[in-house]
């Protein structure tokens, strides 16, 4: 299985007692083309300023790149970003209170990342995943461009206390990658625990969401599931709209709120509209570690989005 991100490492040193016969002629030739063709390509419009150097930070444990293709957890907190996030909120936070906030994004050179250095990813050039210390209130935002370079704003309204953690989730135009971001929004007051029980099955605006792993969630595995979406009250059609490019996402936190998955169905559940007699999409996921984890799911129906946590444990 291949890593869900890729990180920076030191540069291997050649082994002791090997030698260097370079060819010189052949050497300068493929030197000057390569210069050439990489000229050629910074000539190109892209649209954006930043280059790859931007998002290079020197050492290890720096992240360089995440596949949004691989359906493991990325270790947001453990391992360092090439972009930095700061949060300025418009007024002081409070549960229930609407708050303006704007962000601003930097890369690891202080250059600031604004809407022409991101490509569109599930319809959106920034993403934010935003959950509470409960793991109760989970939101997903996308910002809009600021006034100034580097800024995004953003509407929340915190509907539990403590300190919440926000995840960027978006694709620079200068690598083509995915890659993240993260910072702290602090709303006073004592924070909710999180669920003690598990939990396959939820409840929301009247539908029955159920979430059932084709094998126990084991540490390191793949795991595949199926979310499936009734109506609650009996028989009768559901039909699921297409949100953010698919008729259903996933997300999942672990109780630590060091990291996140961010979760599409499979290809063959993208390009047509599920069964609306009893819809059903299917996932892939890997968790590193053991553990209880909530995984929300994220769909539409009547031009309105729903959201419905499912509490799971992860076994060694």
């Amino acid at each position: 299985m291949n890593a869900p991100c890729e990180l920076a490492s030191e540069p291997a040193r050649p082994a002791a007692g090997t030698r260097s016969r370079p060819r010189w002629r052949q050497t300068a030739l493929i030197t000057a083309g390569a210069a050439a063709l990489f000229g050629a390509v910074r000539l190109l419009p892209t649209g954006t300023n930043l280059a790859h150097v931007d998002f290079q930070v020197p050492g290890g444990n720096v992240i360089q790149f995440c596949d949004p293709a691989n359906p493991a957890f990325l270790p947001v907190i453990a391992v360092k970003s090439p972009v930095t996030m700061t949060l300025a909120p418009d007024a002081p936070p409070a549960t229930g209170r609407p708050l303006r906030l704007t962000l601003v994004l930097r890369t690891f050179t202080g250059r600031p990342i604004g809407p022409a250095d991101l490509l569109v990813t599930h319809e959106h050039k920034l993403h934010l995943l935003v959950v509470d210390p409960g793991l109760g209130d989970y939101q997903h935002v996308h910002p809009v461009p600021g006034a100034r370079a580097g800024q995004w704003e953003f509407a929340l309204t915190p509907r539990a206390a403590g300190r919440y953690r926000v995840f960027a989730d978006f694709t620079p135009a200068a690598t083509a990658r995915g890659l993240y971001a993260s910072a702290d929004l602090d709303v006073p007051g004592r924070p909710a625990a999180p669920v003690a029980a598990d939990n396959w099955t939820a409840v929301v605006d009247g539908l029955r969401c159920t979430l059932a792993p084709a094998a126990p969630l084991r540490a390191r595995d793949v795991v595949t599931l199926t979310l499936t979406i009734e109506a609650a009250a009996g028989a009768g059609p559901v039909r699921l709209e297409p949100v953010m490019g698919a008729y259903a996402h996933l997300v999942a936190f672990d109780e630590a709120r060091s990291g996140f998955a961010h979760l599409h169905p499979q290809p063959s559940d993208l390009g047509r509209a599920p069964d609306p007699a009893r819809p059903q999409l299917t996932f892939r996921v890997q968790i590193p570690q053991a553990g209880r984890y909530v995984i929300w799911s994220q769909f539409k129906t009547g031009g309105r989005e729903h959201f419905a946590p499912f509490w799971v444990a992860v076994v060694p």
